[in-house]
């Protein structure tokens, strides 16, 4: 374990911009990501920060946005009963996926229908990003930077939901009381891991 010193923050609009880097960079190589877009260009090195700083933008209106110091690791909640599923946040979020997916944009939409299909309908606070720079990753930052709202879930008695696109990273789950509820495919696309957690 590194000596640095992450410490957990709500995510600000001068953090917003500097997050969606450090989340572009670490969904570089993720698998879903990468069926979806297709190969790795600097295109996506370019365009993927702005997919994700439309998602931050949502997380911070309901209050679920949260960074360490200096950005290394970003974690995008969602609340119960709050969805970005609103004609004005799909807009927001649709014009950046555009940009990025191109004219793999209805593989990504196909994606999303499926993925919000499995979704469960109990209330949960649902995790819809948590990325960590390369360079940081094996540091902690991930474990510290989604314990607010984990330690929150267990106050209130509230469960949490999330979609794992990397099977390594279950395991990380896992250890914060996350578990595997089924087995899903995307159609002729790769695997996804939905996870949930009960409150301790």
């Amino acid at each position: 374990m590194s000596s640095v010193t992450a410490v957990a923050q709500p995510m600000t609009a001068a953090d917003r911009g500097p997050a969606a880097v450090t989340l572009a960079r670490a969904f570089a190589d993720d698998p879903v990501m990468t069926w979806i877009t297709g190969p790795r260009t600097p295109r996506f090195t370019e365009l993927a920060p702005g997919m994700f700083a439309a998602q931050a933008a949502d997380s911070m209106r309901a209050g679920g946005a949260w960074t360490v110091t200096g950005n290394g690791s970003s974690a995008l909640w969602l609340p119960p009963g709050v969805r970005n599923d609103s004609l004005f946040s799909l807009a927001r979020n649709l014009i950046p996926a555009v940009k990025l997916f191109g004219r793999r944009i209805t593989v990504g939409l196909k994606a999303l229908s499926e993925m919000e299909r499995a979704h469960p309908k109990e209330p949960h606070w649902y995790l819809q990003v948590l990325g960590t720079d390369p360079d940081h990753q094996g540091k902690g930052f991930g474990s510290v930077v989604i314990t607010p709202v984990l330690e929150r879930c267990d106050r209130e008695g509230v469960p949490a939901y999330l979609e794992s696109s990397n099977e390594r990273n279950v395991p990380f789950y896992e250890r914060h009381g996350f578990r595997i509820t089924k087995q899903f495919r995307f159609t002729d696309g790769p695997q996804l891991w939905p996870m949930w957690r009960d409150p301790r």
